[in-house]
């Protein structure tokens, strides 16, 4: 199965993303992780662009194939992307969960993006960074957490839900 994580920075995403895989025993994708990777690699002399979710894409597709569970984990905000994951399920020939995260209260969020510390040196984004970024409406069903009024806990258990519903 394929659980694709989507939500802006700072709304708790990877921190319920990793509790899930953690508790699913599922592989972990992290764009994030990805796109430093190739950064610090210094193989690319501009912008990382879409490498870092093809590369994704790529790395969920073999391991949905050994029938594992796979979770993307990314900010996922361009119906493209969202299209590329919906893909990559296609060919694996397994069922795909959507799960939109978000923090409904702007000050909170805020508060989250300008004090959270960060995995990967010398990469923080500004809370300006967050609200500038072309995050589109979702035009399907998903799974929607907003971690303004749910714990991780809460959020984990719904897509925990949302998975036992998808394998019956």
């Amino acid at each position: 199965m394929l659980v694709v994580f989507a939500g802006l920075p700072g709304v708790g995403k990877t921190t319920i993303a990793r509790e899930l895989a953690r508790q699913l025993g599922a592989v972990h994708l992290r764009i994030d992780t990805i796109e430093y990777a190739i950064r610090e690699s210094g193989v690319l002399k501009g912008t990382v662009d879409a490498a870092g979710y093809e590369t994704a894409y790529a790395v969920a597709e073999d391991n949905l194939r050994l029938g594992l569970t796979v979770i993307g984990d990314s900010v996922n905000p361009l119906p493209i992307t969202r299209a590329a994951w919906l893909e990559v399920a296609r060919r694996a020939g397994v069922p795909v969960i959507d799960v939109e995260v978000t923090c409904s209260d702007p000050i909170e969020h805020r508060r989250r993006v300008e004090t959270r510390g960060t995995d990967f040196p010398g990469w923080l984004l500004t809370w300006q960074e967050v609200v500038d970024r072309d995050y589109r409406p979702w035009d399907r069903e998903r799974v929607v957490i907003d971690t303004a009024g749910a714990g991780v806990d809460e959020g984990v258990e719904a897509v925990r839900a949302a998975v036992e519903k998808a394998r019956r």
